[in-house]
């Protein structure tokens, strides 16, 4: 894709396999009517086009820098304005609302399997202290935070929490079930219920296996001191290729934003373009 710098007039190459900050003119497309209008007369000086400050938030997301990092001539600024949009969108529910977009789009391309899969998993820690941190299990107790995940059949992600590095995989069981956001693209109301929930032993609980039926979910989740649900290892490769799929931004791998809803945002935007990634396939 050949686009036009207008600052300079010259033409340069969108190529997102070499440059994956740049934002295509297709998902362009979705994200800008998402985004909240600047008022026409705002104070201060004229701000950093959306579109670049978007492309500086993936350039972080994806080299995992400093926001005084960022390339100047690369035109995103200093980084404060991406970091104050970053902030701005987030509680504006841009990255939330996008991924329901794109939800859609693949559910109406007949690209989502509800037979869900949930699993967690510990980013390094960075900065000490900060909401939703906790010692870890497995990193001798350094101060960190745990994502837990659920996704589809087929590795599209749904719903990720942050908590703290020792809250229990299984006390986020139903937090992520009931965060599945309403999926619509097929006749009738949008989706929000999976076919069935498939967990290790981590999620071993008969309380939560009662809450799950209520729902109309059927729980597949293998029962501690016995042995594992036959081809369970198969179905639990799923979850793990979407981690995977996260850990390919740098920016999740460790979390340095100390306000949580900073970090989700990250999280969000991470889902949304893996989604997109889906959705570009369907259509190739």
């Amino acid at each position: 894709m050949v686009g036009r710098d207008r600052r300079e007039g010259s033409a340069v190459r969108d190529d997102v396999s070499t440059r994956p900050w740049i934002v295509d003119d297709d998902l362009w497309a979705l994200i800008e009517p998402l985004l909240p209008s600047w008022p026409e007369k705002a104070p201060g000086p004229r701000p950093v086009p959306d579109r670049l400050c978007l492309q500086g938030i993936l350039y972080v997301l994806r080299n995992d820098i400093a926001w005084q990092l960022l390339p100047l001539e690369l035109g995103f600024g200093s980084g404060q304005p991406c970091w104050r949009r970053l902030d701005r969108w987030q509680r504006a529910g841009v990255f939330d609302q996008l991924q329901r977009v794109l939800l859609a789009k693949l559910n109406a391309a007949g690209e989502l399997d509800w037979f869900t899969g949930v699993r967690g998993w510990f980013p390094h820690p960075g900065e000490k202290g900060g909401a939703d941190t906790g010692p870890s299990p497995v990193d001798r107790r350094k101060t960190g935070s745990k994502h837990h995940l659920i996704c589809d059949g087929r590795g599209t992600p749904f719903k990720v929490i942050t908590t703290a590095a020792n809250v229990n995989d299984v006390t986020q069981t139903l937090a992520l079930v009931d965060g599945i956001p309403p999926v619509a693209g097929r006749p009738g109301q949008p989706r929000r219920r999976p076919d069935a929930l498939l967990g290790d032993k981590g999620y071993d609980s008969n309380a939560h296996r009662n809450e799950l039926r209520q729902r109309r979910i059927l729980p597949v989740i293998s029962r501690k001191g016995s042995p594992n649900i036959k081809g369970m290892g198969k179905l639990r490769y799923v979850v793990e290729q979407t981690f995977a799929l996260l850990h390919q931004f740098k920016r999740l791998a460790v979390r340095w934003e100390r306000r949580t809803e900073l970090h989700d945002a990250f999280v969000s935007l991470a889902c949304s373009l893996i989604c997109w990634r889906r959705l570009k396939k369907t259509r190739s």
